[in-house]
């Protein structure tokens, strides 16, 4: 069986996937029919697929998060490699496949990030920041263990939020030693709460998202974090209007740099500089890594990235 990161264009392949994401649309015909637009997925990546003339009881058989056996064919639509689903069934029990088998995750244990994130929140030497970071994590720890950190954009697989906060922790490390004006307890705090409210934001199974909460439509992470400090302060008689509380939310708010990417405000504080710019730098060092990893060997260029103002990536050979 192929792998998704190993179709090429006019194979013809046979094997067990899981489907990630199923709509069904009409073409353009008269009359129109009923298809699936699909993105079929493995533990090495994924690929839109189309599974045309879907029937009635097609609607009442596939459905997301569903292990399907599939024989297909990929080919080239609009540069980009796709599969055409010649026929697809249910997998069954005596088939021999488990769900687990099929889910991207982060390539360190959630044991060993939440370890390394609840060792750098201990690390914080101002009580009060720790306090509000300690808090703010207990009310997401046990979802901490799989959440995927975005939809598709970056670290979207099993632990993907931990690991991209993991990640962050090391760089914000190695930040706070060459430049000893920065702050290292706001910079780990900024770190860890920048994206904590994301498992509240997102519902998710497996590490995929299969849509936003009622909250995270109306809020958002940003907003939901820095109401959380603000709870965590109030709960510890912390005064709001002292500075460490200042700070953090600004951290919060300003992470993501402009308005038209979700921030209210933009970083002002040499923190909020320093944490706008390791989250960017890992999250699309994160989109390259998972384009390569995700493009056969034999490919050159990656698919297009979005995060990356969809430009594709050269697989540089020396």
């Amino acid at each position: 069986m192929k792998q998704i990161n190993q179709l090429a264009p006019q194979d013809e392949f046979i094997g067990f996937y899981l489907i990630r994401e199923l709509t069904v649309k009409q073409t353009n015909g008269n009359p129109p029919k009923d298809y699936f637009d699909i993105v079929l997925s493995d533990s090495s990546g994924q690929l839109s697929a189309k599974y045309w003339d879907a029937s009635a009881a097609d609607k009442e058989t596939f459905f997301p998060m569903g292990l399907v056996k599939v024989q297909g064919l990929a080919h080239l639509y609009r540069e980009r490699l796709q599969i055409k689903i010649i026929k697809m069934r249910p997998a069954a029990d005596g088939d021999g496949v488990s769900l687990t088998d099929f889910i991207r995750s982060a390539p360190i244990r959630p044991v060993d990030l939440i370890y390394a994130i609840k060792q750098a929140m201990g690390s914080i030497s101002d009580p009060e920041i720790r306090t509000i970071v300690a808090y703010c994590v207990g009310k997401v720890e046990e979802k901490l263990m799989h959440y995927p950190a975005a939809k598709t954009h970056h670290h979207a697989y099993f632990a993907g939020l931990a690991y991209h906060m993991a990640r962050m922790l090391e760089i914000g490390d190695f930040l706070c030693k060459q430049r000893p004006f920065l702050n290292p307890d706001l910079l780990k705090a900024g770190i860890i709460l920048h994206d904590i409210a994301k498992p509240e934001e997102m519902i998710a199974e497996l590490g995929i998202v299969s849509d936003y909460s009622v909250q995270g439509k109306l809020l958002g992470h940003i907003a939901m974090a820095s109401s959380w400090i603000t709870e965590a302060a109030i709960r510890s008689n912390i005064d709001l209007a002292s500075p460490k509380v200042l700070g953090l939310q600004h951290l919060v708010l300003s992470h993501h740099n402009l308005g038209e990417w979700g921030s209210p405000v933009q970083p002002q504080t040499a923190e909020a500089v320093a944490l706008h710019h390791i989250d960017a730098m890992d999250a699309k060092l994160q989109m390259v890594e998972d384009a390569l990893d995700t493009t056969p060997e034999n490919e050159e260029w990656t698919p297009f990235i979005r995060g990356l103002e969809n430009k594709a990536v050269y697989r540089m050979k020396l």
